[in-house]
């Protein structure tokens, strides 16, 4: 069912574990990264709440950037998602963001890079890819990608927390928790909460230059059946067709992936 215009659906928000329970009692040294264990994760992790914006903004890098490579889910990816999503809300990921100083540029916030990093990797693991895994590996995919299926069975328990972000009074903040919540929305329990996405993609069509971010929610509000016609701006339709030539060309040399069309 979708829902009316404005109205929010709260179903299947679920709460999410602390976040230090979660800290303390994963077993991190157990757990598969891109270069080895998760056993330096603690302390990794744990930075993304410290109180110098210069030290959160280097654990996203150093914490976040260690267990992703080449658009792959990893077996310490997982919690780790789970552990971002829990801590979205805590008020070490905003406070101290900004800097008073006139002559500066404020930082971006620690929260929206976390969104952002949830963002990228719930495209990693969204329908496409999955769809895109099968035509190679067939229907068995999901089940030789045990560590992917477990992020996408976690969707309704990270949407819950970046749910309430969509309303953020920080534009950044709010964008960056719709781009997310876009492929998080595909689990099947969430599908009714794409009205309410979708009056947020609106309004972000409104207010927001940024082409990803542009390009990511028009291409959310067409698969959902919406016309985008009238959303479009002149650069959204420059971008647009730039990338169908880029297909094109990119098929017609030989790409291994049927096409769009």
């Amino acid at each position: 069912m979708t829902n009316s215009r404005g109205q929010k659906d709260e179903s299947h928000l679920v709460e999410l574990p602390d976040h230090q329970e979660l800290l303390d009692n994963t077993d991190w040294a157990s757990l598969q990264t891109p270069t080895g264990t998760g056993e330096f994760l603690p302390a990794a992790l744990a930075r993304l709440l410290d109180a110098d914006p210069v030290v959160r903004a280097a654990a996203v890098d150093n914490a976040l950037g260690a267990v992703t490579h080449q658009n792959t889910i990893y077996e310490a990816t997982v919690p780790v998602a789970l552990y971002v999503a829990a801590i979205l809300n805590h008020p070490a990921t905003a406070a101290g963001d900004f800097r008073q100083e006139a002559d500066r540029a404020p930082r971006y916030p620690t929260r929206a890079a976390l969104l952002d990093w949830l963002s990228s990797t719930a495209y990693d693991a969204d329908d496409e890819c999955v769809a895109i895994g099968e035509r190679s590996s067939g229907s068995a995919f999901l089940d030789e990608c045990p560590d992917m299926r477990a992020f996408r069975d976690l969707r309704p328990a990270i949407y819950s927390a970046v749910h309430p972000l969509l309303g953020h009074h920080d534009a950044n903040v709010r964008d960056a928790a719709l781009v997310a919540a876009i492929p998080l929305a595909e689990h099947p329990v969430l599908t009714s909460h794409r009205g309410e996405l979708a009056d947020h993609a609106r309004r972000l069509l409104t207010t927001s230059t940024d082409r990803y971010k542009r390009d990511r929610v028009l291409e959310a509000l067409k698969e959902w059946g919406h016309n985008i016609s009238g959303l479009e701006n002149s650069d959204d339709i420059a971008a647009r067709e730039f990338h169908a030539r880029r297909i094109a060309e990119n098929w017609a040399g030989g790409c291994a992936e049927d096409p769009p069309f």
